[in-house]
């Protein structure tokens, strides 16, 4: 199995922590996120990983070196300029037909080897990790009819919805719909194989994830990755 992640972006949202470290070197307990995703992937069975890089990739590459610390073979892919999250696939060679892409600042007790053979069994062209989040709305939502009439109050409501985990699995052919050396994201991809009528596929998830994104986000993930250290790390 390979994988590519996404190790470039410079974490804005977790400034100032992100100033001087790129967010996958951020640590949660004794490791930083990145290299607990490495150990996910190695014990799931990939062996080849690309990390496409950026912001500060001197450190990451100082860090990771070619992979032979955790049994792995890295690579690197550079970007002279910012391409967004998929354009970056059009600069990596050696890609496999299918292979898995994610961002490098995920905590999950996601199984990586289940969900590239689902993505494998269904023929699709993508398939993306799918986790049902709730979000509280901390106000009354109102209900109205056509003429403005109150027909329902609802106080404080959690609704769910499905969103991506900022885990994929492509098939190569999938890079055919991304344009050359233009920023261009992973929601405008999908709506490209969307309108193209092509399979793209949710492989619905209903363990642990967060997506590392605040301040907020990072305590959490140190508290519950430290108090859960072997649903993380199987290889300990």
């Amino acid at each position: 199995m390979q994988a590519v992640i996404l190790a470039g972006g410079k974490g804005t949202r977790l400034k100032p922590y992100t100033t001087v470290l790129p967010k996958p070197l951020m640590p949660i307990g004794d490791y930083p996120i990145l290299e607990v995703i490495l150990r996910q992937l190695k014990y799931h069975g990939t062996t080849d990983i690309t990390m496409a890089v950026g912001h500060l990739k001197q450190l990451l590459q100082a860090f990771f070196s070619d992979g032979k610390n955790w049994d792995l073979n890295i690579k690197y892919s550079f970007e002279d300029k910012p391409l967004g999250t998929a354009a970056p696939l059009k600069l990596i060679k050696g890609l496999e037909d299918n292979f898995i892409v994610m961002n490098g600042d995920v905590l999950t007790t996601l199984d990586y080897s289940d969900f590239f053979k689902f993505h494998k069994k269904s023929k699709a062209l993508c398939t993306i990790a799918m986790y049902k989040k709730p979000v509280k709305i901390d106000l009354g939502v109102l209900e109205t009819d056509k003429k403005g009439r109150l027909t329902g109050y609802i106080e404080k409501p959690t609704l769910n919805y499905n969103v991506s985990m900022g885990v994929y699995a492509f098939n190569k052919k999938a890079l055919g719909f991304i344009p050359d050396n233009k920023y261009f994201d992973f929601p405008e991809l999908m709506l490209e194989l969307i309108k193209n009528e092509k399979n793209v596929q949710c492989y619905p998830f209903e363990g642990y994830w967060l997506d590392i994104g605040r301040p907020e986000d990072y305590d959490q993930a140190i508290e519950i990755f430290n108090s859960n250290i072997s649903q993380f790390l199987k290889d300990r």
